[in-house]
């Protein structure tokens, strides 16, 4: 949400916005212990006790390989940390955290998600040679940080897209991205965290994908269902098929309505699976009174205002702390009746895409809420709860 809030922006006032999806080689598995802990001691100030409890956490480990009832020798671990861990992750954050002073000091927009990283930097179309030239130093930048500690950014695996709106990505000059000797053609679609972005942000490669995908698990499971009670049936469905239609979701507010009835289908497919209905059967009536789901439409509007209150109350992201900004702290409006419905400041857009953008999104959906979800007494719980309710009406009379 937040790395495509930031190209909608971009492209909000005519920019492009190059993206660079970085690949390492068994990021984890190559983290240098020593390093590791010095980082910890130096850079974050642990020290005593816990250093004590980080240091027995990570050393004093052994790998073993067993095939056809055979074993090999116990092996020391010098480095990595267990990728399935709770510590694992966090420890991984903290030791790759300086790719981040790297990426500022190039003025370079980084994010990251362990050991997923995303650089980006926009620009006009007519500076696009300099963007590149600024994105590709940083780069390189941190290929040599990476190398001096014990990690390996695989360019065969990187990936650059372009995006924009079309107009201004007619205007780029298609050229390949030279990258530690390797030339690198941008894409016209990715990948990005189990989200396919396309260089118009239409999202409906994204759609079809998770269609594609959600249809094969209904495949799978009508070939059990007459084996299983409806409730097992439900949890199934909620499992497989509506979790995968939620994922995400937020990015595709504001999306166009052939994208929104793709995925509503797969909901409706859902829903007869459930309850065994027809082909041809009219499903609303089950979504509503026997299965209570919302609609897709819906389901976007509840993820963007649950993110909104977590970003009001100071618990969302940090990266997100901006987004709403209260009417009633802005000098000379402390007055009006939206200061008094505890509205947020719903920023300009220049462009119909520009209103995609969570920054916009956010206060307009939290704008749109019955005052009472919006009391500064209410708990995230009761929000979540009266949330749904109101949607839920919203979506069915």
């Amino acid at each position: 949400m937040k790395v495509i809030a930031d190209i909608i922006d971009a492209a909000d006032n005519q920019k492009v916005t190059l993206l660079g999806l970085l690949d390492m080689s068994a990021a984890f598995d190559t983290v240098d212990h020593l390093i590791l802990l010095r980082r910890l001691q130096i850079s974050y100030g642990i020290s005593g006790q816990v250093l004590q409890w980080l240091t027995s956490f990570l050393t004093d480990r052994t790998q073993v390989v067993a095939f056809a009832g055979a074993q090999s020798t116990l092996q020391s671990l010098m480095c990595g940390v267990p990728q399935g861990s709770v510590l694992g992750p966090l420890l991984f954050v903290l030791y790759s955290a300086d790719v981040m002073k790297i990426a500022a000091s190039h003025r370079v927009c980084f994010h990251a998600y362990a050991d997923d990283m995303q650089t980006y930097a926009s620009c006009t179309a007519p500076d696009q040679q300099m963007a590149t030239s600024r994105l590709l130093t940083c780069i390189a930048d941190i290929e040599k940080w990476m190398s001096s500690n014990r990690l390996k950014l695989n360019a065969d695996k990187t990936e650059f897209i372009w995006f924009g709106t079309r107009q201004q990505l007619a205007k780029l000059r298609s050229v390949p991205l030279l990258m530690k000797g390797q030339l690198i053609a941008p894409l016209d679609k990715v990948r990005d965290l189990g989200v396919i972005l396309d260089s118009e942000l239409s999202m409906d490669a994204h759609a079809r994908n998770v269609v594609r995908s959600c249809f094969y698990q209904l495949r799978q499971l009508r070939s059990v269902r007459k084996s299983l009670p409806t409730d097992a049936r439900r949890t199934l469905a909620v499992g497989f098929i509506a979790s995968r239609a939620d994922y995400c979701n937020g990015v595709l507010h504001g999306v166009s309505a052939q994208v929104i009835r793709r995925l509503q289908m797969v909901l409706n497919a859902a829903a007869r699976l459930v309850v065994g209905a027809g082909k041809f059967d009219h499903i609303t009536p089950v979504l509503r009174d026997v299965l209570h789901w919302l609609p897709v439409r819906q389901r976007i509007l509840f993820k963007v205002a649950v993110t909104a209150f977590d970003c009001i109350r100071g618990t969302g992201p940090a990266y997100f702390q901006h987004v709403c900004e209260p009417v009633a702290d802005i000098c000379g409006r402390t007055h009006l009746r939206s200061a008094k419905r505890h509205d947020m400041v719903v920023p300009r857009t220049r462009t119909q895409l520009g209103q995609r953008s969570f920054h916009v999104a956010a206060p307009v959906v939290w704008n749109s809420l019955p005052t009472q979800l919006r009391s500064t007494s209410i708990s995230r719980g009761q929000f979540r709860r009266g949330l749904k309710t109101h949607l839920f009406t919203q979506a069915y009379t």
